[in-house]
């Protein structure tokens, strides 16, 4: 492993597998400058006024409730936090835009969706893609909350599929417009939205094309009813229906056969947003859990005080805090690429483009991790609740109905499982991310005498440190050898990819976690050793999981010899020399929540 303790090196995407973050490099929430911290306080301030007090009127699919709070939202400038300040927009950085996501989203799962479905695909494409003409006449009014807008890709027979759309846009005799034939589904926003980002197919061209269009119910489109669905219930999910929709030529987004390249770069941005949507969620959640423990007395005591139900507390704290920690470490690596790019003499567009795009290995990692996580803490929160969690008259219950749709969302997390190691393998062919030198120094480790030193972990979260480059070394030596083995068959391998990506999802949530918490203890922060505990806990989890899912991968593919000694390197390299204590830790988490009555972290 390559350390970088001692210089300041911006990573590259996929590069945390094979070189070692330093603590200080990192950003962390507490790293917020007093413009975030402003910012952060007035999206609260606008949750607990306008979307908390009016969870029912959501539940009860109160469709006009969320647009007139996206248009309130608009007025604020909440809306425009990522537009460029050309277009009326705040100009401001990828990390604020990602706390504005971050805390406007946990109220209720119908706001989430209809600000990221607005700000993220509804605008971003026009601002990323769109001519100065399209900029100047969209982005404006979108900025402000004007106008809404609404994304069209899926399709009946299009969904992780996307390039596959059936949806066709011929051009006119006279040269002039597109007409536009199609039927798209699960379009949020589409019961209020002013524009579509459309995408369709020209002739028998091999991608897909993207287009601007404008929502007139004269000119052939028309919308089916609500959708029924688990949870979201006021976010505006519709079936939308061109019929021969005419559209101008200038309003083509980008070039012909480009709809497939914004689409993805459009889920790039979406998928981190969607972690960072997650993250608010899981702390109301366990503000909730925590104050119903402390007031729930049985057998005289609150359950608050029961181990089984500070097991729970603990586990809920640790994951939304390693969700924190990785979440804005990826959104400062992208600030700073975009930055980087911007000196190089990039656009605004380009080094937008590229920073997310150098980063997409990260963004899915994310979108699986805390997509899960917020499920996991949800259904706890319903468990801590007892038979009241079940009863729609507690926030448990919407949370947790809310929370299952991020799983599908922006690419279903199988789906990002297997396109992240997919993508680190792409990288690696480019020379963008060097595994193959790892991977052999791996396999030599691996035929070579174990070292019998007791090492000194005197240090805080040393051990964790080490236990870390580790399980690098289980990832490089089982997508190493699997890379031999099948080469570029690997993707027909799905369960192979899916327990890969998983130890590449716990290494990197388990760093991030570790180096946040390394961080705030070296310089005295006051949840400093509440954070460590966190940190062993999550990463006491990721050895066991690693440990699993490495077993399970090795089985999978490999035989006799070849198979003893990768089952004797996972075992070596996901073994403690000190085990945490777990209870202990997860005892001490739970004290702080329960004692703060809320997240404190």
């Amino acid at each position: 492993m390559e350390a970088t303790e001692t210089k300041n090196e911006l990573l590259r995407g996929g590069q945390f597998l094979v070189k070692e973050t330093a603590y200080k490099d990192v950003f962390t929430p507490e790293d917020f400058s007093e413009e975030q911290k402003m910012m952060k306080e007035s999206v609260i301030d606008f949750v607990d006024r306008e979307i908390w007090p009016k969870k029912e009127r959501f539940e009860a699919k109160d469709y006009a409730l969320t647009e007139e709070v996206m248009r309130k939202a608009g007025e604020m400038g909440l809306l425009g936090v990522a537009v460029p300040e050309e277009y009326d927009g705040l100009g401001m950085g990828f990390v604020t835009t990602m706390l504005v996501c971050d805390y406007i989203s946990g109220a209720t799962g119908s706001i989430a969706t209809a600000f990221g479905a607005h700000t993220g695909i509804g605008t971003m494409p026009i601002t990323l893609y769109g001519t100065e003409e399209q900029k100047k006449k969209y982005v404006p009014k979108l900025a402000t909350g004007e106008w809404f807008g609404a994304y069209c890709l899926t399709e009946p027979g299009a969904g992780s599929d996307a390039n596959s759309g059936k949806t066709k846009a011929v051009l006119s005799e006279d040269g002039t417009h597109y007409k536009i034939s199609g039927q798209k589904m699960w379009i949020s926003n589409a019961g209020f939205c002013n524009v579509f980002i459309v995408f369709a197919r020209i002739e028998d061209d091999k991608n897909i094309t993207g287009f601007i269009v404008e929502n007139d119910p004269e000119n052939g489109i028309s919308l089916g009813e609500e959708e029924k669905k688990l949870g979201i219930h006021s976010s505006s999910t519709r079936q939308v229906f061109f019929n021969d929709t005419k559209v101008p030529i200038e309003n083509m987004l980008s070039k012909r056969g480009d709809g497939f390249k914004i689409a993805m770069n459009a889920l790039n941005v979406g998928r981190i947003k969607l972690a960072a949507a997650c993250l608010d969620a899981q702390r109301r959640v366990i503000d909730g859990a925590a104050k119903y423990a402390n007031e729930r007395v049985q057998f005289k005591t609150p359950i608050a005080k029961f181990g089984a139900i500070k097991s729970k507390l603990a586990e809920m704290a640790t994951s939304a805090f390693a969700g924190e920690s990785a979440s804005y470490r990826a959104a400062k690596n992208i600030e700073d690429r975009i930055a980087i790019r911007l000196e190089q003499g990039n656009s605004h567009q380009e080094a937008e483009l590229k920073g997310v795009e150098e980063y997409a290995i990260e963004c899915s990692i994310l979108k699986v991790a805390v997509s899960e996580d917020i499920q996991n803490c949800s259904d706890e929160g319903i468990q801590i609740f007892g038979g009241m969690g079940f009863s729609a008259d507690t926030p448990m219950e919407a949370a947790w109905r809310d929370a299952r749709i991020a799983r599908i969302y922006e690419g279903t997390n199988e789906i990002n499982r297997m396109l992240a190691v997919g993508m680190l393998v792409k990288k690696a062919m480019k020379g963008h991310v060097d595994l193959l030198n790892p991977a052999q120094k791996v396999g030599e480790e691996l035929m070579g005498i174990p070292s019998f030193e007791t090492p000194d972990y005197s240090k805080v979260l040393s051990e964790e440190r080490d236990m870390i480059k580790k399980l690098k070394k289980v990832f490089l030596m089982v997508a190493g050898s699997a890379v031999q083995k099948y080469g570029p068959d690997l993707e027909e391998h799905q369960q192979l990819l899916l327990a890969a990506a998983d130890i590449l999802i716990e290494i990197y949530m388990a760093e991030s976690t570790i180096l946040r918490a390394q961080k705030n203890h070296e310089r005295g922060h006051a949840n400093a050793d509440y954070q460590v505990a966190m940190a062993q806990l999550y990463l006491y989890h990721a050895v066991e999981k690693v440990n699993n899912k490495g077993k399970e991968g090795i089985i999978s593919f490999a035989e006799g010899d070849e198979q003893k000694a990768m089952l004797m390197g996972l075992k070596r390299w996901t073994k403690y020399t000190n085990f945490p204590n777990v209870v202990a830790l997860r005892n001490k988490i739970a004290d702080k929540v329960s004692e703060e009555n809320t997240y404190p972290f």
